[in-house]
């Protein structure tokens, strides 16, 4: 007997901290994204978005940065957090990943047409894509869609084989450690998300003059916000109302926009996404 009391106390007790998860899920909206730049630049970027989302949806808004592109598409698959940031191709992986249960809310305006950048030193002699030849070259994280993708497919259209036609090969992880790399002269040329090449030639951050673009790529779908199948529908409509809600010409909206390199938010679909895919396995990346 006393075994059996044990047994439906301890019962009651995982009951007891079911429950409590299952509150603390609806009452908290856990937030992360792929980490395009450094956690302390996504922080920055991404807190007063956070901060939105908390007023607009009336819950407790949490933003987690995570440290590599894989992390934050095994995140969202396995509902460790609830909506993501996600580059097109991280997109299609977790779409991929988790049996066709992602579903993709909203796009910046930007993000229709897309367009990543190959830069090098001005003096470099570099002109073209098939002045890459013989040249060490950087990508961004082997799972960006602007920094790695999109660039390796416009090669291969140009065909120019990066494994049989570059002198070497090197992943940077992030856009601005791809610009560094560049700077450096740690490789000759490199491939990257065109705003975040807007965003340090605007900051100063770079010298055009001793680096710079000689290829912008033609356009592309990229970037969404996404979230598991799995999350109520009504939860669904209400995260995508809050991010179209976003308005330029309400200041507190246009610094949230400002800080995301967005105009503003428009609805996306999976269909979107097909063209990525079909990029992904044509470039042998799926």
């Amino acid at each position: 007997m006393n075994l059996t009391r044990r047994t439906l106390s301890a019962l009651l007790t995982c009951a007891a901290l079911g429950l409590g998860s299952l509150a603390q899920a609806q009452t908290v909206l856990r937030v992360t994204t792929i980490p395009e730049e450094a956690a302390t630049e996504q922080i920055r970027k991404f807190t007063p978005l956070a901060s939105y989302l908390e007023q607009a949806l009336g819950m407790k808004v949490e933003f987690t940065p995570v440290n590599d592109y894989p992390a934050a598409v095994e995140a969202l698959v396995n509902k460790k957090v609830d909506l993501v940031w996600f580059g097109g191709f991280t997109h299609v992986q977790a779409n991929i990943r988790s049996g066709g249960k992602i579903v993709p809310l909203a796009q910046r305006e930007e993000d229709t047409k897309f367009q990543s950048v190959f830069i090098a030193k001005t003096d470099s002699g570099i002109r073209t894509l098939q002045d890459m030849k013989g040249k060490q070259v950087s990508f961004g994280s082997q799972s960006s869609t602007s920094g790695h993708l999109m660039p390796r497919s416009f090669l291969l259209a140009a065909n120019i084989n990066p494994e049989k036609d570059f002198r070497r090969i090197a992943y940077s992880g992030a856009h601005d450690a791809t610009i560094a790399s560049v700077v450096s002269g740690k490789v000759d040329a490199a491939a990257l998300d065109i705003t975040v090449w807007r965003k340090f030639v605007a900051e100063n951050r770079v010298d055009t003059k001793a680096v710079d673009v000689f290829y912008t790529t033609p356009g592309y779908f990229n970037y969404n916000w996404s979230v598991h199948a799995d999350m109520p529908a009504d939860m669904q409509a209400k995260v995508k109302a809050a991010l179209l809600a976003l308005d330029p010409a309400n200041p507190q909206h246009a610094e949230i926009l400002r800080l995301n390199r967005a105009t503003r938010y428009i609805e996306t679909k999976p269909e979107n996404y097909k063209g990525l895919e079909t990029a992904a396995r044509s470039a042998g990346l799926l």
